[in-house]
């Protein structure tokens, strides 16, 4: 018999944790990847599985100690090829001494581990194939597991060559960077197994001084207005493509608007990082470029080395090695639409049920997916996220029944089709806001004759500056105006429904229907800006909304609406307020009238427009005034400047 040293594992921090459970005593005997110890740290708890089958003779921890990586967890006395047991403990008591394990017999392989690489995240990924079992013989980059996460699928290949002894895990495991797949034994090294803990950068050196045409650069989100993740909705791009400066690569959408992320340099696509449906936000990798010009290692090299030289990032919600059937992060919700109720007995460490009362979150409500069921903090991080992306049950609203679905394939061809996320969004936020704000409309007319005539007056100078005024340049400014003159039309209401605040800005947010759906970007200080910068403003929003390039943080602060549909036709509607605004202004088409100017009728030309607020801000009396005012510096915009 040999005894074997079994030590703290690399866990992912160089700090201490807690032992909260020993599963072993003296003289038990364990097989390969039973449980040894639970460790728990401020951020997730974990087994310690045992390497090895064997006899345990000593067990050096007891629950409470505060231990790291490379600490002595106990004895092992495991069966040896050697005919002596004196021999390799001594050996082993003196490698131990030098911080290094046991040595084999010379002529044997040394055996190494094959671990997780860099895979683009610090998130744990599943493992939908497993390519190898023992006794395999492997070569070089033969594929070991298939990992597939929320945004690709990627290959292991293997990094050393030789005879797979082990395989660590199976599919539908969970792992991240750093976590073991397999233990290979690699011919030719007999001087000692600690070899296998050896960085595996080592079996790639040789390959770091490979030349590669062109440098391998990661393309990753720009800044796109929010700090919050946004769908890719599609992907232009795939491998072997050749990207110019600024071809799109992919197109993201949010709750507000889409835009397509345009590759920053020219290039062969050498991989992509993501796929439609992908969640993503600033700073996440999209695709690596090979751009021409210098040398870099292949890309893969990186990748190696980080894995094995770096200790792998702590993740919550990854799967200690040899773990048995950990699953992904589920939710388990309440049916209404409360997060707390009285709790049940959980299991979860105190950094976890701090973290439950920071979002009060009652813990009872969360799955479990650490070991033994133990609550992590990806488990209250995702229950969190759950809750929030809800859509909201606008059908309930004041106990209105929901419309009944129907079959309408009985009545002839249907065809079922998908509403993209802005007209989602679009749709809910309609109907809450007719829910809850009492809306009345009032309606009026504005003399925009000699307003016409005097912007027709102006189209030289629009060619000159190559920027063309529209009517709905000098509505911006005349509601600019209306909302400094009825400062109750630039409020929203608290809701405690006790309190109004009051803003002291003028933003004025302009309705663009686009082909994924309606945008509301905002023109912001619109008091403070000439017409010219308006109309820039205006032609440049509406340019940007069609190619779904407008910003989340460019459709935010308004603080009143023109909703104008004076281009397509119609003589009047009744908008809906885009809370937490209290007003919004339809414009329907001009129309020429007879007006009598006290001698004789003569053709005038009027803007109907539809002012639509809520009630509980605004009275009727306050809303006549606001039009009439509106109607007034439209008819002449000297008034404006008064």
């Amino acid at each position: 018999m040999a005894t074997e040293i079994i030590k703290v594992p690399d866990i992912g921090t160089s700090d201490k944790v807690t032992v909260i459970e020993v599963s072993v005593k003296a003289g038990d005997t364990i097989a390969e990847d039973d449980t040894l110890i639970v460790l728990e740290s401020d951020k997730a708890s974990m087994d310690v599985p045992a390497p090895m089958a064997g006899k345990v003779s000593t067990v050096k921890v007891s629950e409470g100690d505060e231990i790291g990586e490379g600490d002595e967890i106990l004895y092992l006395e495991v069966e040896s090829a050697d005919s002596s047991d004196d021999a390799p403990k001594a050996e082993t008591k003196e490698s131990s001494k030098q911080s290094a394990p046991p040595k084999k017999s010379s002529g044997s392989s040394a055996v190494k581990p094959v671990k997780v690489p860099d895979i683009g995240s610090d998130d744990p990924v599943d493992i939908i194939e497993v390519h190898v079992k023992p006794g395999d013989m492997l070569n070089i980059d033969d594929p070991i597991v298939t990992l597939e996460s929320d945004k690709a699928s990627m290959e292991v290949p293997a990094t050393e060559a030789g005879e797979v002894v082990a395989v660590k895990v199976k599919e539908g495991d969970q792992v991240k960077e750093g976590d073991l797949l397999i233990e290979i034994k690699a011919a030719g090294d007999a001087d000692s197994s600690d070899e296998a803990a050896a960085p595996a950068a080592e079996s790639t050196s040789d390959s770091d001084t490979a030349e590669a045409e062109g440098s391998v650069e990661s393309i990753k989100v720009p800044d796109i207005g929010t700090d919050g993740a946004v769908d890719i909705i599609e992907v232009h791009v795939k491998p072997g493509d050749t990207l110019n400066e600024d071809d799109p690569i992919v197109t993201l959408e949010s709750d507000k608007a889409s835009m397509e992320v345009p590759s920053p340099k020219g290039g062969e696509v050498v991989s992509v990082k993501v796929e439609v449906g992908t969640e993503v936000k600033q700073g996440d990798l999209l695709i690596e470029l090979k751009v021409a010009g210098g040398s870099a290692k292949p890309a893969s090299t990186p990748a190696t080395e980080k894995s094995s030289d770096t200790p792998a990032p702590a993740s919550t919600a990854s799967a200690p090695q040899g773990t048995e059937g950990y699953q992904a992060p589920t939710i388990v919700g309440a049916d209404d639409d409360e997060i707390v109720r009285p709790s049940k007995p959980v299991h979860a460490g105190p950094a976890v049920r701090k973290l439950a009362r920071e979002f009060g979150v009652d813990l009872a409500l969360v799955n479990g997916t650490g070991p033994r069921g133990r609550i992590v903090k990806d488990d209250v991080a995702a229950f969190v996220k759950k809750k929030m992306r809800q859509p909201e049950k606008v059908t309930g609203g004041a106990g209105i029944p929901a419309v009944p679905d129907q079959d309408f394939s009985k009545f002839g061809e249907v065809e079922e089709k998908e509403m993209s996320r802005i007209q989602q969004l679009t749709a809910a936020n309609m109907a809450r806001n007719w829910l809850n704000i009492p809306h009345v409309t009032q309606f009026d007319e504005a003399d925009v004759t000699d307003l016409e005539a005097f912007r027709q007056s102006l189209k030289p100078e629009m060619e000159k500056r190559g920027v063309k005024i529209s009517p709905l340049a000098f509505l911006v400014k005349a509601c600019a105006a209306a909302l400094h003159e009825f400062p109750q039309f630039n409020v929203s209401l608290k809701a405690d429904g006790t309190h109004l605040v009051q803003k002291h800005y003028v933003h004025i947010g302009l309705a663009v229907d686009t082909p994924n759906g309606l945008i509301v970007p905002v023109i912001r200080d619109a008091d403070k800006k000439s017409i010219w910068q308006i109309a820039e403003e205006i032609i440049d929003f509406a340019q940007r909304g069609r190619q779904g390039k407008v910003k989340s943080n460019e459709m935010q602060g308004g603080c009143f609406t023109i909703s104008s549909l004076g281009g397509l036709g119609g003589t009047a509607f009744t908008p809906i307020v885009n809370a937490p605004e209290v007003a919004i202004l339809g414009v329907s088409k001009n129309q020429v009238k007879p007006h009598w100017n006290g001698q004789s009728f003569e053709p005038r030309t009027f803007t109907p427009l539809s002012l639509s607020y809520d009630h509980r801000a605004v009275n009727g009396a306050d809303a006549a005034r606001f039009t009439t005012y509106l109607c007034q510096a439209l008819q002449d915009l000297r008034r404006i400047l008064l």
